[in-house]
Formats: C-alpha cells, sequence, structure tokens
C-alpha cells in the first residue's frame, strides 16, 4: 500500500486532513497467509479480534463481529463518494444526516444496525473498472485513534474476490477527516461477471476496523451489477 499525495489543514480545535491511498491487498484467494478461521471461532475470542483474525476468514461473516458499544472512539463517517477514476464520474454518493436531525428521530422504529449495512446498485460496466476512488468523511470523539486501519473482504458466493487493506493513521480527538481509498480492482473473467450480473446481492462484503489492531467496528454491503433494483 503506499500514499499517492496527502495535504493537511487545521481549524481551532477541529482538524480536516485529505489523504489518497492505494488499496493493499492481492486478488483472489488474499489472505491464504493467515491462518483460515471460522466466524464462529472468533465469536469465542475474549482477547478480542485481530487484523490477522479476519484475514484468516474463508466465507462472507453472517452477523456482525462486534457490538456498536465496542466503537469506544466515537468513531462515525458521516459521507461516503465513489468514483472512476479514469473519467472522474461519481457512481455513488450519500451523505448522513447531520447528528441533531438524527436525535430528533423516532428511535424506536430504527434498526440500530441500519447504519452499519449498505447495498449497491451499480451497471455491469462496473464490473470492468480497474481502480475506483472511495472517498469517506468522517468524525471521531475525544480520544486520539492510533494505527487506524481497514480490513475489506469482497466475496461473491463463497470466493474470495479480493481482499483490500487501508491504513488511516493517527486520528486527533475531536476531529474530522477526509481520505480517499484508491480501489485497484483484479480481471475477473467473462464468465465470472455474467454470473455477478444474473445474481444480484450475491457479492458481498465485510469492511472490519481496527485501532492498535483490536476490531472496533464492522460494517457490511451487498451489491447488484444489473442495472436496476
Amino acid at each position: 500500500m503506499s500514499q499517492a499525495a496527502a495535504a493537511c489543514r487545521s481549524s481551532g480545535s477541529r482538524s480536516e486532513a485529505m489523504k489518497v491511498k492505494k488499496g493493499g491487498g492481492g486478488a483472489a484467494g488474499a489472505g491464504a497467509a493467515a491462518p483460515a478461521c471460522t466466524e464462529e471461532e472468533l465469536r469465542g475470542r475474549r482477547a478480542g479480534i485481530s487484523p490477522e483474525d479476519v484475514l484468516g476468514l474463508q466465507n462472507i461473516t453472517s452477523d456482525y463481529l462486534c457490538t456498536l458499544e465496542e466503537n469506544v472512539y466515537k468513531i462515525d463517517f458521516t459521507r461516503f463518494k465513489i468514483r472512476d477514476m479514469e473519467s472522474g464520474t461519481v457512481l455513488f454518493e450519500i451523505t448522513k444526516p447531520p447528528v441533531s436531525e438524527r436525535e430528533h428521530d423516532d428511535k424506536k422504529d430504527i434498526d440500530p444496525n441500519a447504519g452499519r449495512f449498505v447495498r449497491y446498485q451499480f451497471t455491469p460496466a462496473f464490473l470492468r473498472l480497474r481502480q475506483v476512488g472511495a472517498t469517506v468523511e468522517f468524525t471521531v470523539g475525544d480520544k486520539p485513534i492510533n494505527n487506524f486501519r481497514m480490513i475489506e473482504r469482497h466475496y461473491f458466493r463463497d470466493q474470495l474476490l479480493k481482499s483490500f487493506d487501508f491504513e488511516f493513521g493517527f486520528c486527533i480527538p475531536s476531529s474530522k477527516n477526509t481520505c480517499e481509498h484508491i480501489y485497484e480492482f483484479p480481471q475477473l473473467s467473462e464468465d465470472l461477471i455474467q454470473e455477478m450480473i444474473l445474481h444480484p446481492y450475491e457479492t458481498q462484503s465485510d469492511s472490519f476496523y481496527f485501532v492498535d489492531n483490536k476490531l472496533v467496528m464492522h460494517n457490511k454491503a451487498d451489491y447488484s451489477y444489473s442495472g436496476g433494483p
């Protein structure tokens, strides 16, 4: 993984940073060097879940591997954008409502895990892109964050397509941060592309977030490439 560019600016007690980083990880089969493990085994870990643990997973998880309460750093992702690096076309963008608006929602009708799952709908052309940029904005609470890392594993059914590994670095307390990760996609066979188009939402991903090598957040997503809902 290499940092392509970085520019930072700060204002008052808050800091805003723009970082551009390229994705690590190998193609299909990445993570084979880590000892294989199961989701059930990880749920029994009393000492917490490490990056090496999730790199040993051979399948998509059926449920979240940590609770919302384990996010003691109050990391909150507020904006997400995906763009094609070659054309600059924005393919997906979502912004979370301000905290003041979220606090006024009727919490009885809200799934507490709703913010941990995203469903993406792309056209078949997405599967032939070579490189996309994913920009995330996030805020952190009053604790400094050291060694903030994300491991994201993409599967089609039981096949690992690619494992991405990104370092966010250090985040100062009470800061707002912006980071663009560059995803370099593996070349897929035409047969696999057609299967992924014909079977929407059977392509899924787990995004694991670690601070000091301990799992603190786990988000999930699924994908359709059929061009419609």
